[in-house]
This record gives C-alpha cells, structure tokens and sequence, in this order.
C-alpha cells in the first residue's frame, strides 16, 4: 500500500517560564493509503501535540519543533511556509478536534462555515458551494438540510455538531483526516453513530484517517493498526490484533486493563465502616416529579416528565441514559438548583421542595453536588485551599484560620492529594486530580447524599477507574449515598447497585444492576448496551450486526427530530416538544 505521511525522528517541546519541556520525544510512524491508524494513551502522552505539529498549527513560541522530518505525499511539510500550509489545511489534510462547541465560530452560520473552505481551496461562487454543502449534510447523516444550513451552533446537540465538524473536514475530499479525539465527549449510541459515519466517509472517498484517542475500545472497532504513546514517546506498535491479544509493553497493559469489562460480575460490596441507617427507610425519595420549561409559543419542554424513584442509605443508583434524556436535570432538580415544575423530593421523609430559602441552606449541608467538568467547575483565580474552604464559610464550619486550613488538608488526603497541594491553582493539577479537588469540595461539610453528574466523563480511562475506585472506599468510609449520572454504561455497571435507564424525560427501566445488564427488557436499554464499544477487535466486527438489529427494534422509541433548548445558563437538553 502506498505510504501518504512519514513523520521520523519527531521532537516538540514547549518553553515554559522555568524550562523546557519535552512533549514529543523522538516519534516516528506510517500512515498508507486507505487505512486508519489509532494513536493511543492518556492525556498528556503527547498525541494531540503530534498531531498538530503534522498540521503546523502550534503556536510558536511556547513550542517548538527541535528535531524530525513530517513528509506528507513526498513533501516536508517542516520546510512549508505558513501560507503554503494554509493551501494545505482543510484541503490534503484535513483536522476533526475534540470539541466542537470551541472549535466552531457561534457568531457564523453553520452552512457559511462548511462552504468556507470549498470557497477558499476549490475557488466556487457561493451558490455552488451551497449546492455542495446540502449534499456533505445529507451525507453525514443530518436532515432537513436547508433548515440546518443557516442556523447556529447552539441550535444543534453534540452528536449533531460533531457530524458538522466530519462535514467541515471532509468538505474538499482531503487524502489525510486526523480525528482528535472525535467522540470524547459523546454518549455510546451516538458515538457509535460517529464511528460508523466516519468509516462510511473512508470507503467513500478512500481517506487515511489518523484516529486519536484513550479509548481502546473505539480503537478496537476502527483502526487497523495502532500506536500506543506514553509521556512523549512510542511505547509499542503494531498491528490491532497484535496490540489486542499479544500486548507487549507494560503501559499497553494497564491501558487495556483499565477497561471496565462488561462480562465481568460485581465485586461484592464492602459494608460500611460508618453504619447507615437500617430501618430500610429511603434516604431519598422521588414522587411523580416533573420539571417542565415554558418555550413560549404554546411549546412546552418536558425535561423530565413524571418520574419516581427511591435511593437506600448506602446505596449507589446509576442513572443512564444519552445526552438529552433529562439525566442531569433530575439531579439539579432534586438539589434544588432548578425549581420542579410538580411532585416530590423526599429527604429521610422530609418534602425538602417545600422548605424555605434558609431552611433549604441548612438542607445543603447533607447534600452535594460533584460536576461534570473538572476544569470549569473550579475558580481558576482560587487557591486549592479557598476553593474547598469556601464551602466551609458558606456553612459556618470554618473556625480559625489554622482550623480551616488543617479541615482542607485532611480532605485533601481523604482524596489521595497531598497537603501541599492546598496552596496551588487548578491549573497545575491534571483534569484527574482536578476531579480530586472537587470530591474534597463536595465532602468538605460531611454530607450523606452526592449527586456525580457524569463525573468520568472528561477523563482517560484509567484515571476514570481511579475516581470510581476513590467514590467507591469514601462510601465504604463515611457510609455515603450516591446518584450517579452517566452515559457510560460499562462503568456505571461496576460503582452501582441499581441502575434507572432515562430516556425523553422518563425512567423505562429500572433493575439491578446485574439483572439489567445481563437481562435488559426495554429496546432502548438494549440499543445503549449494544453500542458500548469493546475492547476486541473480533468482538467488534460480529457486535455491528447485533448493533444494526437493535437500532431496527428502537427506532420507534429514538428521537427522530430535537430542539436542542438552553433550560440554564451553560445547560442544555435536547427532547421533544410537546
């Protein structure tokens, strides 16, 4: 097969105000004709810095490019100045980033941002490069293409945004897409749908795809060969197969070890240290609840659309379900951070939506909220110490300046930091220890109930493990209680005890969480297992037709057009409209 990019020998580092630091040390690999390669390792391993240093679209300074040739279609493209690579960019060698909320303009219109590099590299008028830009949106897959031409960002999902990106990046049929981290943020039915897209995309126009990511289960279902990178250099390669069933690197191991297995029991629960209370009374108690938001124009936006259910002492309930379903607002609307249209929240029996403003401050004390974002949810002005001691004042827990000092290293232990870190800022902790700080946070005023809303979900695999196996020794230790919110079902399936599959506002199934995995009832809760991607190529390939069988069955149940509504600032549901 023809070899289109050799990057040899690559060296990258970055000054930083102290020294330099060495991101990319000495990286070489092929990329052929038609294939895809996944690069592969955890943040920080220097994948995304290779990747954009193949694109020259770095800033420099801080980085800097020491050592290595990048010869794409027998050319350097080290030795191409800025605006030959401009020529190259969107149209040889095209780029599909993580994000697309930050990487797409808010200000443009989504049809004027496809049609931009169509204008710029293949010199069409604007009426033939709106011809071309419908045809690319029916092709990834999104309907009502003259609708969706001339409306914004915000008025798509994630799934939807990131099909606009594979469209953007595939406008002018480039040899070379690297795909950074293209399906990170995704839930697994629509990840999955993500995936299959872009290998459609490949047979169609015969692209090499560069496939950068953590997770070895989507590389197990896309690449055909891979490279596994580890602090700035290639730690093994070979073969998907290879990699799979004979890993030879010890790093490849862990990574492959890290994976949640589906297959695989429960381990049994350890009883708590601190006992919880066994009059089998739940500690909390969802009645009928509704959270309903008026979008004018006689439309009504049924977020979560009565639903019912119980949390014990002690207990872990998963809460699944895509991106959408109304996962997130339940557990805002249970704390109190959104007002419920109608129904109950009962804490150990008291209705805490009834209580007042002062009442309810008191009530926080018991109940807690971890977020999903462990790099928006902390002030980046704070020091470690303000921000987890911040919730000491609010609570008057604070005592002396020594006392709340001595308050926050203890939960900075408690959480497996060090005392020492109470004196730095977020931004000198890994998106990990981040998520760190933010269970220290929420433990800081001893609560019994956490809400984790999608706690995992912005963190490698094997650190995801870490805060599960963290969640799961402070429940062991303090007897805490526990909703977690996901869309990982793998996960979910090992921290909970019982799991409630949400879907368009309401709960469609509920068991516990061996019987639902191993015995699922709904189709909509077969769809979500079926598109969990596994770490076996073998696996992979028979998985797709059993995928095709289930996406048959819950069509009727899948949401065929969504309004994709702010509710709150920064917080967005995709559902029907009544």
């Amino acid at each position: 097969m023809e070899i289109i990019l050799t990057v040899k020998d690559l060296h990258v580092s970055f000054q930083t105000r102290d020294e330099e630091f060495d991101a990319v040390r000495g990286v070489s690999f092929e990329v052929k004709k038609g294939e895809t390669l996944g690069i592969v390792g955890e943040s920080g391993s220097g994948k995304s810095v290779t990747a954009r240093s193949i694109m020259r679209i770095l800033p420099s300074p801080p980085s800097h490019m020491k050592n290595g040739d990048i010869n794409f279609l027998g050319e350097n493209l080290g030795a191409k100045t800025e605006k030959e690579m401009e020529s190259i960019r969107g149209r040889d060698i095209s780029m599909i980033f993580q994000d697309p909320m930050t990487s797409l303009n808010p200000t443009i219109r989504i049809g004027k941002q496809i049609a931009e590099s169509l204008i710029k590299h293949q010199k069409l008028s604007k009426k033939e490069a709106k011809v071309q830009v419908l045809e690319i949106l029916k092709l990834v897959g999104i309907r009502d293409v003259e609708t969706r031409y001339n409306q914004f960002p915000h008025e798509f999902s994630g799934g939807m945004l990131q099909r606009v990106m594979i469209a953007i990046a595939l406008a002018c049929r480039p040899t070379l897409l690297i795909a950074d981290e293209p399906t990170t943020a995704l839930d697994v039915t629509i990840q999955a749908q993500i995936l299959n897209l872009m290998k459609d995309m490949q047979k169609r126009f015969g692209t090499s795809i560069i496939l950068i990511t953590h997770d070895l289960g989507v590389v197990a279902g896309m690449c055909d060969r891979v490279v596994v990178m580890k602090s700035g250099e290639i730690v093994e390669t070979g073969t998907t197969e290879e990699i799979f069933e004979s890993p030879k690197h010890p790093y490849t191991l862990k990574l492959l070890n890290s994976l949640p297995k589906l297959h695989e029991k429960k381990k049994p629960k350890r009883t708590p240290l601190i006992m919880t209370d066994t009059s089998n009374t739940p500690l909390i108690e969802v009645k009928s609840l509704k959270q309903h938001f008026d979008l004018g124009k006689g439309k009504l936006l049924k977020a979560v659309d009565n639903i019912s259910f119980h949390i014990q002492p002690g207990e872990t309930l998963g809460l699944v379900g895509e991106s959408g379903s109304g996962k997130s607002t339940t557990g805002r609307a249970i704390l109190r951070l959104n007002e419920p249209t109608d129904g109950d929240v009962l804490y150990q029996g008291m209705a805490i939506n009834r209580l007042s403003k002062s009442e309810m401050k008191t009530m926080r004390r018991h109940m807690q909220l971890i977020f999903q974002d462990p790099y928006s949810s902390l002030n980046p002005r704070f020091k470690v110490l303000d921000i987890i001691g911040q919730a000491l004042d609010i609570h008057g827990l604070s005592g002396s300046k020594a006392q709340r000092r001595k308050r926050v290293e203890e939960l900075l232990d408690m959480v497996g930091l060090l005392p020492s870190h109470a004196m730095r800022y977020p931004h000198e902790f890994s998106g990990g220890q981040r998520q760190r700080i933010g269970i220290a946070r929420a433990l800081a005023v001893e609560p019994k109930f956490i809400v984790c809303d999608e706690p995992l979900s912005a963190l490698d695999v094997s650190i995801q493990s870490q805060v599960v196996d963290l969640l799961e020794d402070l429940q062991h230790r303090l007897g805490l209680t526990y909703l977690f919110i996901a869309h990982d079902l793998s996960m979910v399936k090992h921290i909970s005890d019982r799991v409630a599959v949400m879907y368009a506002g309401k709960i469609v199934e509920l068991a516990e969480s061996e019987e639902l995995y191993s015995n699922p009832q709904h189709p909509y809760t077969k769809s979500l297992l079926a598109a969990i991607p596994i770490p076996d190529p073998k696996v992979e390939a028979k998985k797709k037709r059993v995928m095709m069988d289930e996406q048959h069955e819950t069509d009727k149940y899948r949401l065929q057009q969504s309004e994709f509504v702010e509710i709150s600032k920064g917080h967005w549901v995709a559902m029907p409209v009544n």
